[in-house]
C-alpha cells in the first residue's frame, strides 16, 4: 500500500452501528417539540452532523423556538442508549487487522462519548491513543469543515495527499475532501438509506461499500490508483 500514509476513520455509522439509535432519540425528541420527523428521515437528512446544527438548521427552517433543554436531554438520553445498545460495525475489527497502514478517528462525537463506544466494542485497542473530537477543537470546527481531518493527519505525520478517509456521511465527505484526502464511502450501517450511496458519490467518495470486509482490498486498490486526490 505505497500510496497512502494513514487511514482516518469516521467513528459514528463506521465503526460502531451508533447512528440508527441517535436518529431513534433526536427524532423522537423533535416530534415531542412540534417537528414530527421519521427516524429514517433523520438518517438521511442530518446523519453526520452535531446535534446542536441539527436544532439551528431546523430552527431555521421550520421557524420553531426549540428550546435550549433538548440539547443536554438529548446527550443524556443518548448516552445512556449508546452504553446499553451499540454495537461494532460487522466485520470491522477483521478488517483492522487487514490493514497495515497508521490509523486514527477523527469524529464530530465528543472525546467522552468516543471512549465509551469504543472501549464498549472492543475496538479501543486498534487506535488509541490517536482518537480525535472535532469538538475538541471548537464548536465551529466540526464537520462538514475539513479541521478534524488536518488536525488528524498533522498528530500522524501524514501529507493530507497521503490520507485516505473511511465515511458514512455527505458532511464527512465534503470535510475530507476540503482536507485533500481521497474517500471511501460506507453504507453498510443500519441508517443507510436508497440514495445514501448516490449521495456520498456526488459529494466526493471515490468509491462506496457496504461491506468492512471489502475496505482492505479497496484500499489496496486506490493505493496502486492515482485518482483525483
Amino acid at each position: 500500500m505505497n500510496g497512502f500514509d494513514l487511514i482516518l476513520f469516521d467513528c459514528d455509522g463506521v465503526l460502531v452501528d451508533s447512528e440508527i439509535i441517535a436518529a431513534d432519540v433526536e427524532s423522537k425528541l423533535l416530534t415531542e417539540a412540534g417537528y414530527p420527523i421519521s427516524i429514517e428521515e433523520m438518517g438521511e437528512r442530518f446523519s453526520g452532523m452535531t446535534w446542536q446544527n441539527i436544532l439551528l438548521q431546523i430552527e431555521r427552517e421550520a421557524s420553531i423556538p426549540l428550546s435550549a433543554s433538548l440539547l443536554d436531554k438529548s446527550e443524556k438520553l443518548l448516552d445512556m442508549r449508546l452504553a446499553s445498545d451499540v454495537q461494532a460495525i460487522a466485520g470491522v475489527e477483521a478488517a483492522l487487522k487487514r490493514i497495515d497502514l497508521k490509523r486514527c478517528i477523527c469524529s464530530n462525537s465528543s472525546s467522552a462519548r468516543l471512549a465509551m463506544m469504543l472501549s464498549k466494542v472492543g475496538l479501543s485497542q486498534f487506535f488509541a491513543p490517536n482518537i480525535f473530537s472535532a469538538k475538541d477543537l471548537g464548536a465551529d470546527r466540526v464537520k462538514p469543515k475539513p479541521d478534524i481531518f488536518l488536525h488528524g493527519a498533522k498528530q500522524m505525520g501524514a501529507a493530507p495527499s497521503r490520507c485516505v478517509v473511511v465515511e458514512d456521511s455527505v458532511h464527512g465527505v465534503q470535510a475530507a475532501r476540503d482536507a485533500g484526502m481521497r474517500v471511501i464511502g460506507f453504507t453498510g450501517a443500519s441508517h443507510t438509506y436508497p440514495s445514501h450511496a448516490d449521495r456520498l458519490t456526488d459529494a466526493g467518495a471515490e468509491t462506496v461499500i457496504s461491506r468492512m470486509v471489502d475496505l482492505p482490498g479497496i484500499v489496496a486498490a486506490l493505493a496502486e490508483w492515482e485518482g483525483v486526490a
